[in-house]
């Protein structure tokens, strides 16, 4: 088993997808230790430390990375298994933002009310009881919540040499902010560029659907995860897989386009696994899919279509990836 570590420096952290240099050479089958850093850098601490203060923009939402995949070229597909997410530190931070946010107005959203409080809420993390505490801020209410830690952030460059800021996400991936992207599921994302030149961040506790306030539970995170090359095989948008359910993501705004992206994504890839035609298998995700909400905040938002693996039959997903990667993950942790 080749088992790789990195935890980078702050100067090695990325703040694009694309424009940047590898910072190591992997081969398909490795598994990669890797540190991520909140979407903060660290610098927000206390409910004191203000974003507006302690950050400076652009250098926002780190990701670690990129990493180049030994054999991937232009029209493969990645796939990221990720085996543990596990938040790095006994504390977390959430806030909110002047123009940031579903329920306020935004440089694009133009109101005339003043801009929302800057405001900072920290969560104590509690790994034994697999909770973080939240602290109300202007009274003594608190209240244990489970933690579901989660990536934010995942992708790949995106094509003709285009470097992305980490917070937008599109086909390459980036700041989907999905709550499905957990341990366990495998991500696949489609190679533009050679090597694939992955990167994982925005680690959080945890995160309810649509992240409505603009941030959830963010966390730093000690991230455990499986890399393996599907040659040959293209992949549009990226596409999530867990035990039980195939998922397709759509990002764009309006916020129905980004649904609209990811369904017919996930009819399209249903209409090629079971071997029906577009519109009965349009039918059939129409019944039996869901659509839970990935941002409705990021500078474009993100939508997930999701399927049950056991209305497609035993069709073999990009190989039975999902499941030789399950395999590799529990050799692992054995």
């Amino acid at each position: 088993m080749n088992v790789v570590s990195y935890h980078p420096t702050p100067e090695e952290l990325s703040y694009t997808f694309g424009g940047r240099s590898a910072v190591g050479k992997i081969r398909p089958g490795t598994i990669v230790e890797l540190y991520t850093e909140d979407c903060f850098g660290g610098l927000v601490q206390s409910v004191d430390d203000l974003p507006s203060q302690v950050c400076e923009f652009p250098y926002l939402n780190p990701v670690t990375g990129p990493f180049h995949v030994e054999g991937a070229e232009p029209g493969d597909t990645l796939a990221l298994h990720f085996i543990t997410i596990t938040p790095a530190r006994d504390w977390a931070v959430s806030t909110t933002f002047p123009h940031f946010g579903a329920l306020t107005g935004t440089h694009t959203t133009a109101m005339l009310q003043p801009p929302l409080e800057e405001r900072v809420w920290r969560y104590d993390i509690d790994l034994a009881k697999g909770v973080a505490v939240y602290h109300a801020r202007t009274s003594d209410f608190s209240v244990e919540l489970p933690l579901d830690p989660m990536h934010g952030t995942v992708g790949v460059a995106p094509a003709a040499n285009e470097a992305r800021m980490t917070i937008t996400p599109d086909a390459h991936g980036g700041n989907m902010d999905t709550p499905e992207l957990r341990a366990g599921v495998t991500a696949y994302l489609g190679v533009n560029v050679e090597g694939g030149m992955f990167s994982i961040g925005d680690g959080h506790g945890l995160q309810g659907h649509g992240e409505v306030c603009g941030t959830a539970v963010e966390s730093a995170m000690n991230t455990v995860v499986a890399v393996e090359l599907i040659k040959g095989v293209a992949t549009p948008w990226p596409r999530l897989e867990d035990d039980l359910h195939l998922m397709s993501t759509g990002s764009a705004r309006p916020l129905e386009d980004a649904y609209r992206i990811s369904q017919h994504d996930l009819v399209t890839w249903t209409s090629e696994l079971t071997g029906l035609d577009t519109l009965d298998a349009y039918q059939l995700v129409s019944q039996a899919g869901q659509a839970p909400v990935g941002n409705v905040c990021d500078t474009n938002y993100t939508m997930v279509a999701k399927l049950p693996k056991a209305y497609v039959g035993d069709a073999a997903v990009y190989g039975s990836a999902h499941t030789r990667l399950r395999a590799l993950a529990a050799q692992y942790t054995t």
